[in-house]
C-alpha cells in the first residue's frame, strides 16, 4: 500500500516510520509543495509530481509557517484530496479545529470533558476582567502555538496588565485560563485508533511540562477512567490518532487541556518501549483499508 507522510523528509519521525512500514511504501509529501489543479488535469491535487490520489491514506505532521491565504490553501487541497476519496489522518477539519486553542477547548466542554475555565477576548480591558474572574493566577497562551512556546502565568496586577496592554499592541487574541495547580506534572495520553498509550511528564523547576522545555518523560499506567476521557476528547476534535493533554489537580480531578492532531510520539516510544511507529501504520492501512471496501 502506498502512505503519504505530509512533513518533513528529513525528520526523525519520517524515518522512525519509513523503519516501520517495511511492507508499504511510504512517500514525503510537502506542504510547501502542495498544488491543485480545476478542469485541467485528472489528478487534481498534487504535492511537486506527486499526485495526493496515489496515496490510499495521508499522515498529516506539523505544517510549517506560512502565511494566512498559504495555509487556508492547505486545508483547501487537503479536503479536495478527501473528497475524492483519500484518507487523512487526521482529516483536514480536525486539523482546523485543533490547531485553534479556543475552538478545540470549545468541542471539549461541548462534549461534557473537564476543562479549565478559559476566556478568549481581544482587549486589554477584557483580559483584565478575565484575570480578576479567574482568580488573579493565570496561564497566558497564544490561540496557535506549540510545544509551550509563547506561554507565561501571570499572578500580580500591574503585570497582567502589561502583558494584556503589549498583546493589544500586536492585535493578538487574549487566551486566559486559569492556573491550575499540578505539581509540574501532567499526562500526555496518545490515542491511536481504539488504543491509548500513556505519559507522565515532569518537570524539577518548571510549572511547564514540555519535553522540548526539559521535562522528564515516565511511563504511566492508563486507567480505564483516562483512556476512557483521551478517547472521547479523540471523538470530540473528529481525530484518530491525537495526543491529549490531562492535567491533575492537588485534589484529585483531571481537566483536559489541549489536543494535538499531529503529536508527536518519540518520548512516548522511550518510555513504553512500544512500537508506536508500526501501530500508526497499522492504523493507516486500517483507515485505508476500511474506504476502500466502502
Amino acid at each position: 500500500m502506498r502512505l503519504g507522510f505530509l512533513g518533513a523528509a528529513d525528520s526523525w519521525y519520517f524515518r522512525d516510520l519509513k523503519r516501520a512500514a517495511v511492507e508499504h511504501e511510504l512517500v514525503p509529501l510537502s506542504f510547501s509543495l502542495l498544488q491543485a489543479s480545476v478542469g485541467l488535469d485528472q489528478e487534481a491535487a498534487a504535492s511537486g509530481s506527486i499526485a495526493l490520489g496515489s496515496c490510499e491514506a495521508i499522515l498529516v505532521r506539523v505544517m510549517p509557517a506560512g502565511s494566512l491565504e498559504q495555509v487556508v490553501f492547505r486545508m483547501d487541497v487537503l479536503g479536495q484530496y478527501e473528497r475524492a476519496g483519500g484518507v487523512l489522518v487526521n482529516p483536514a477539519k480536525t486539523v482546523e479545529v485543533a490547531v485553534d486553542k479556543y475552538l478545540a477547548l470549545a468541542r471539549l466542554a461541548e462534549a461534557g470533558l473537564p476543562v479549565p475555565a478559559t476566556v478568549v477576548c481581544q482587549t486589554a480591558e477584557q483580559a483584565m476582567e478575565a484575570f480578576r474572574r479567574l482568580g488573579g493566577d493565570v496561564v497566558v497562551k497564544p490561540l496557535f502555538g506549540s510545544e509551550g512556546r509563547g506561554l507565561c502565568r501571570v499572578n500580580d496586577e500591574e503585570v497582567a496588565e502589561r502583558v494584556f496592554r503589549a498583546l493589544d499592541v500586536i492585535r493578538s487574541v487574549h487566551y486566559v485560563q486559569r492556573y491550575i495547580e499540578h505539581g509540574n506534572r501532567d499526562w500526555r495520553l496518545l490515542v491511536i485508533g481504539e488504543r491509548v498509550l500513556g505519559m507522565e511528564r515532569m518537570h524539577r523547576c518548571d510549572w511547564r511540562t514540555n519535553l522540548s522545555r526539559g521535562a522528564e518523560g515516565r511511563s504511566l499506567v492508563v486507567s480505564s477512567v483516562l483512556e476512557e476521557l483521551a478517547l472521547r476528547a479523540a471523538r470530540a476534535v473528529g481525530a484518530s490518532l491525537v495526543g491529549v493533554d490531562v492535567l491533575p489537580d492537588q485534589q484529585g480531578s483531571y481537566y483536559v487541556i489541549e489536543v494535538n492532531a499531529s503529536p508527536g510520539w518519540r518520548g512516548i516510544q522511550q518510555v513504553t518501549g512500544v512500537d508506536v511507529a508500526r501501530l500508526i501504520v497499522e492504523h493507516l492501512v486500517e483507515r485505508a483499508e476500511g474506504a476502500i471496501m466502502r
